[in-house]
Order: C-alpha cells, then structure tokens, then sequence
C-alpha cells in the first residue's frame, strides 16, 4: 500500500480527526450536567416556594446519590397573587416511579452559594409518572438559607455575645481553685451516678415510652406556647401586686383562717334553717321579679309621688306619738283580750250568716237599691213636709182572685188576668241556691199561674232593668 491512501501518512486527515474527537468530547462535557444525549431519562415537574439561587445544571440527589439534574427554572404566579417557582427535573430512569409521598428540599452543596434539591424518598406504592407535577404540599420543610440563618447574629445580638463572653471569662479568670474543687468533688458524683444510670437503662424503667410521650406531651402543647407564656407574664403582674399587701394583710388572713374556718363550723348549721327560708323567699319572689319588667315604670312614677308624701311622714309621726301611747295603754289593758276573745266568738258566730246573705248585698246590691227606693217614695209633700205617694193596686175580677180569701189559686176563672203570681224566696248567690239576682227582676208571664221561682236565669243585674225607676 502506498502513503497516498494511509491516513497516518496524511497530516491534514490527522489533524482534522484530532479537531473532530476534541468537539464531541467538548460537546459531551458541556452537556454532561444534562445528562448524555440518547439516553432515556424520567421528567418531572416539581413546585417549590422559591428557586433559592438554584442554576440549571444543579445537581438532583436522592440519599445523597447523584440522580439527575434541574433541566429547567420556571416561575408561576397563582391566584392569591403568590409566586412560587417551577423545576424541571431530569433524573434517570431508576428513580421512576417516585413514590407521591416524597418531598423535596433544595439545600447548599457548599458555603459558596451552590444549590442542590435533596429528593426524601417516600414509601407510597403510588408514584409520579413521566411529566407529572410534584405538587407544592410535597416542599417541606421549609429551607432555612445561610444568610437567614447569619441576619441573626444582628449588631445588638454580636454587641451582647461580646459581653457575655468577656463576663464569663472574667468570672473564670479568677476561680480556678474552685473550678478544681468542683472538678474533684464530680469523682463522689460520677460514683452516686452509676446506679441511676443502671436504673434508667433497665427495660424495666422504660425509658424510651417516657422520653416519647414527654415528646408527644411537648408537641400537644407547642400550639398554646405563646398562651402559656402570656399566662406567665399575667401571673408575674398579679404576684407583683400581691406583694404588696402580703403583710399585714395575706398574713393576718392565713393566720386569722383556722379561727374564722371553726367559727363557720358552728355556725353555718344554725344558719341552714335561715337560708333554707332565703331560698324558698327568693323563689316566691321569682313570680314578682318577672312582672318588674311591665310595672318597674309604674312603680317609679309611684316613687316620685311618694318621694313628697314621705318627707311629710317626720312631722306626723310625731303627732301620732301620743295615739301610739294611747293604743300601748289600751292593748295593756286586761280588759282588751277578753273583748277581742268575743269579737273573735261573735265572728265565728256571723261567719254563717254572712256567707248567706253577703252575696246579696255584694252581687245584688239590694241594700242600697232599698235605701234609693225608700226615699223616692217621699218625693211630694207641702211645706210642711212630705207625704208617701200611693196608687190604688185592684185586683183583676174572677174566681178565686188576689183581692180577698179565696179557695185555690187564681187560675183565670173567665178574666184573662186573674193568675196568681207569687215568689215568696226569690233566687240570690250564695247558699246554694242559682247564681242569680231574681227578686224584682221576675218577668210577668201572661196567661199562666206562677208560684215560686220564675223559669230561666233573670242575671245578676239589678239597676237599669225596665220599670226600675
């Protein structure tokens, strides 16, 4: 073979070939952090609250493993008007399926500023297929960055780290034989602490079951930390206060306590009859306390009257100090119970009666209506005086009439008029007899006998009736 058809022959063939291998092998470095063209890889989408100087190219790690990389930065504004960013993350296929229950962290690789998002690998048997979304739930915790982290070193809080390390260098400067002392005197307390320490690692002790219900205890009342703490801040005003009048006051009433505490021993028992009685009062009262509601208008206009009347009072009560005394004397009397003892007879007496004929005179009114009545019938007379007025009352004629004796009741006898009419115990309340007012209120039943009480109920009214003038 000649040099003409040998490529090592040829300089340019060479040299070319060399300019060739160098492009691919730049082309595949700089696409590298991409991952290597014509290899399968598994997408996905992932929402994050913020991009935290993250680069395409960073790195995706999976248990500290290199798993892929950030193909793609991306923002979306949602529409509560936040703005979360979008990663694009290229990762190799071993990774997919990822479980729905990961979550991601975007943490620093160095203190420099270099990013990476750490993937938690979740254990759901569900995952994310190529080209889903990560939703934003999944970014958690929420990353704390390096210079969060150094803004809390501020100017006051350097200026108070100064202060306390120069005064603690300054209290050790100076105490060195008692920071000897002290380190000697731990030998005595590591020995003493040898059994508690076999104690607390006994399974009998359980230890753990304490620490994490101490934990589950902490995290139950994380929620009312800032409760508890105002609580604190409340119970230091409070004590505050009470310090001031903790003597002679506090004191004398813990002190006076045992002798106030026996003194309601004996007496609450012969105050329970009072309150029992206070209680049943205030119930009684009940029924009044809620019509106050209607009437406390009435009742105040009533004060504004009485308010006049009551300053009246002081003068005339000391006009009626000499009745008072007249009375005193007259109850002193022995003669005065004997008399109220026939009184009280008399009534008992009258009680009957009373209960007979007060409803005639209460419903009725015939007593008044009698007096009326009595002096209408002297309302003519001379100078002299007055005379009674008289009318002639005849009889109606027939057999057996109302004019003289007779045989039988009138009963007609050939006159239309000739009926006896009489109502010798006319119906009045009371007594048990019909709850009514029938003397002078009887109708005149045309063409009929009636003796005793006419039929039907003549009503209790007695004044305005026809013919009652």
């Amino acid at each position: 073979m000649s040099s003409r058809g040998n490529i090592a022959g040829n300089p340019v063939l060479i040299g070319a070939a060399t300019v060739l291998v160098i492009l691919v092998a730049v082309f595949l470095s700089y696409n590298a952090n991409q991952g290597l063209p014509f290899v399968p890889s598994y997408k996905l989408t992932a929402e994050m609250p913020s991009a935290a100087n993250l680069v395409r190219g960073n790195e995706v790690r999976i248990g500290g493993t290199r798993v892929g990389t950030v193909d793609s930065i991306g923002v979306e504004r949602r529409d509560d008007g936040a703005s979360i960013a979008l990663l694009g993350l290229k990762m190799e296929r071993s990774v997919d399926p990822l479980p729905i229950d990961s979550t991601l962290l975007i943490r620093p690789r160095s203190a420099l500023g270099l990013k990476y998002v750490e993937i938690m690998r979740g254990t759901s048997d569900d995952g994310f297929a190529d080209g889903d979304t990560i939703p934003l739930a999944n970014a958690t915790p929420d990353p704390v960055e390096f210079d969060e982290f150094t803004n809390m070193f501020d100017e006051e809080t350097r200026a108070a780290s100064q202060t306390n390390l120069k005064e603690f260098g300054d209290a050790l400067a100076g105490r060195g034989a008692s920071i000897n002392q002290a380190i000697g005197a731990f030998r005595p307390l590591l020995e003493d602490i040898i059994p508690v320490a076999q104690n607390l690692a006994s399974p009998e002790t359980n230890l753990q079951r304490l620490i994490v219900e101490l934990a589950d205890a902490a995290r139950i009342v994380a929620p009312a930390a800032e409760s508890q703490a105002a609580l604190f801040v409340n119970l230091d005003a409070t004590f505050g206060a009470l310090r001031e009048v903790a003597r002679p006051y506090i004191q004398e009433s813990i002190t006076e306590g045992p002798a106030t505490l026996d003194a309601a021993i004996e007496s609450f028992p012969v105050q329970r009859p009072f309150l029992a009685n206070t209680e049943g009062l205030f119930r009684e009262l009940q029924p009044g306390a809620a019509s106050l509601a209607t009437t406390a208008p009435s009742i105040a206009g009533a004060l504004e009257v009485g308010t006049p009347t009551l300053r009246r009072y002081p003068p005339f009560n000391a006009r009626l100090a000499s009745l008072l005394d007249e009375v005193a004397t007259f109850a002193e009397d022995p003669l005065v119970p004997r008399g109220i003892r026939r009184l009280t007879d008399t009534a008992q007496t009258l009680k009957p009666t009373l209960k007979y004929l007060a409803p005639a005179q209460l419903t009725c009114n015939y007593l008044s209506l009698w007096f009326r009545n009595v002096s209408s019938l002297l309302s003519e007379g001379d100078n002299n005086g007055t005379w009674q007025r008289f009318i002639i009352v005849a009889a109606p004629q027939g057999l057996n009439n109302e004019g003289g004796p007779s045989s039988a009741p009138a009963n007609g006898g050939g006159v239309t008029e000739n009926y006896l009419h009489t109502n010798p115990y006319p119906n009045s309340p009371g007594g048990g007899r019909t709850d009514e007012c029938e003397a002078g209120n009887e109708p005149w039943l045309k063409g009929r006998q009636v003796i005793g009480n006419v039929p039907g109920n003549q009503g209790t009214k007695t004044s305005g009736q026809p013919g009652d003038e």
